[in-house]
This record gives C-alpha cells, structure tokens and sequence, in this order.
C-alpha cells in the first residue's frame, strides 16, 4: 500500500513540482458527491471507512522527500475529502518536523469542514489551504456538490470566515462552473463577494476539463471564462491553460491600456500568452523594467500586476 500513498513529483502549473499525498488511495471517500468530479460517482459518506495508519502514512512522506528534496510544493489530498482524515493535525506536524524549510505544504479541501476546531488546528500548520467554492447560494451548491444530508452551505461558509480570520498563511479558492448548473450570475456575485470578505490570496477559476462523474457536467468554453473573471475585479485570477486556449479577441494593447487592464485584475504569467499577442507580451515586459508593472508571487503562482504589495 505505501506506494500508492505518495505520488508524482508531477509538475502543477498552479503550484510547481509538487508531490502529492493521496490520504484515501483504496477507495473514493468524500462527503460531497459533485458533478464534475473526475472520479465515478458515489454517494456522499460523512467519515472515511478506511483509515491508513497515521505511521505508514508519515514514514512514506518522509521516504519520498528524501529522494525528491527540490521540489516546491507537498500537497495532502485524497480520492475524496483530506479533512475527513482523522489524524490530519498529526500527519501536518510530523511532516513539518522533517520538511525541507523550501517546500511548502499545501492541502486541498471542499471546505466544508472548516468550521470544526479539530480541522482548523490542522490547517493553521499547512502554508497554503486550498478549498473549493462552487456555489455560494443554496441552489447552485445543492445542484453542482451535492453534499452529504448534514452538510448546510450556511454552515460551510461560516466554516471558513472563521478559520480565515486567524489563519497566517496563504488562502486560495477554487471555482468550478458548470454551464446551466452554477454558472448564473447571482450565483457567481455572491461567490465574488464571499471570497472578498475572507480575503482569499487567489482564485482559481476553471470549468470541466476531464471527464466528469455525470453526464450533465457540461464544460464553459475559455472565452465566456475569461469574460466571468472579470467580475472578480482587483483579485487574483488564476484561469486554466491548455495548448488550444486562445481568446477570440486576442489582439494588441497599448501600455496604457495594459497598466489599466492588470491593475483591474491582475494576469498570471501563465495565463499571458492566451490574452496577448506578441507586441503586447514585450510592451508587458517594457513594464516590467520600467517599474509601473511587478511580477508578484500568490501562492507559487507569479501575476503580472500593479499591485508590489498590499
């Protein structure tokens, strides 16, 4: 079993060479049963059933790093839901007693736990917490993540304001649209304002990309997300890349217009050449060296942005 546990290194644009931690490498086990999940769907469960042992978990972390000591990031995740582990606040704290001082630790969550002490004790020790928001009005989270029976979106959000108040690290949330499901915009506002009011370091906006557990997960084309993404004016956006993304309205910009653009919203390096033809990528550039436009870091991700600092 230690071998399925710990994976990669694999390269994650959105975080670096990142190993990854699988805390449920036997079976899906999630309290959420969501559209788009690209594993098969299953009905929702409110604990894990099959918990590794705390030791073999830690000694196959610390084998790995041992072998792969460069990499940037080490991600706790699961086949389904990492909070559910009953032993994650012990897992964090042995993994901080050997973890290289360059590699930060960052899990990925639904969220739904977050109001709970135990979780949160947990993840004040990881340097980035992940968590997915897809609907931050009833009907929308209802239709795309499909929760367990005692999970409230009331509860989910409360969760989360409140380990974000005295959690030091850096906070990133994920938005998964569904077209017809989540997409409308009374849905997308609402998550808007949440995310402004828990202060969160990034987003990552994205849409089906794999094959999802249902059929009725319909994918948003890269076009209509870039123009959502908007609506999280002044945040840092993180939009998907794939080789065939490329804007209908992909075209040159002046400096001027550039500075008012990424002083809107911040564009990652990433994200840059999908947006910008050529003359436009070395007028950014020109910025960049002139200082009227920085290149700064939100959880391993680089921007091109207005913004040195908050």
């Amino acid at each position: 079993m230690k071998q399925n546990i710990v994976f990669g290194p694999i390269f994650s644009r959105r975080f670096g060479i990142s190993l990854g931690v699988d805390l449920s490498p036997n079976a899906k086990q999630c309290n959420f049963d969501c559209l788009y999940c690209e594993l098969a769907g299953q009905k929702a469960q409110e604990k894990m059933s099959d918990v590794l042992p705390l030791k073999e978990v830690l000694e196959s972390v610390q084998a790995k790093l041992v072998r792969n000591p460069n990499i940037d990031v080490l991600t706790v995740t699961a086949n389904g839901e990492p909070t559910l582990y009953p032993y994650l606040y012990e897992l964090i704290k042995g993994i901080k007693s050997f973890a290289p001082k360059n590699v930060s630790t960052l899990i990925l969550s639904n969220g739904s736990r977050f109001g709970e002490a135990e979780v949160q004790k947990a993840l004040r020790l990881f340097d980035i917490v992940k968590f997915s928001l897809d609907g931050a009005e009833n009907k929308s989270f209802a239709r795309v993540d499909r929760p367990y029976k005692d999970i409230s979106l009331e509860a989910l959000l409360a969760g989360i304001e409140d380990f974000s108040k005295d959690f030091n690290g850096e906070l990133v949330a994920e938005v998964l649209l569904v077209e017809g499901i989540n997409d409308s915009l009374e849905n997308i506002k609402s998550i808007v304002k949440f995310l402004r009011r828990v202060r969160a370091s990034r987003i990552d906006l994205g849409s089906v990309d794999r094959p999802p557990a249902y059929s009725s997960a319909r994918a948003i084309n890269f076009d209509r997300l870039s123009e959502i993404a908007k609506l999280f004016e002044g945040m840092f956006v993180s939009l998907p890349k794939r080789s065939q993304d490329r804007l209908a309205l992909h075209k040159e910009h002046s400096k001027e217009e550039l500075l008012k653009l990424v002083s809107t919203r911040p564009v990652s390096v990433f994200e840059a050449p999908m947006l910008f033809d050529k003359k436009t990528l070395s007028r950014l550039d020109e910025l960049v060296a002139e200082g009227r436009v920085f290149i700064r870091r939100v959880a391993n991700l680089d921007f091109f942005t207005t913004k040195a600092k908050d």
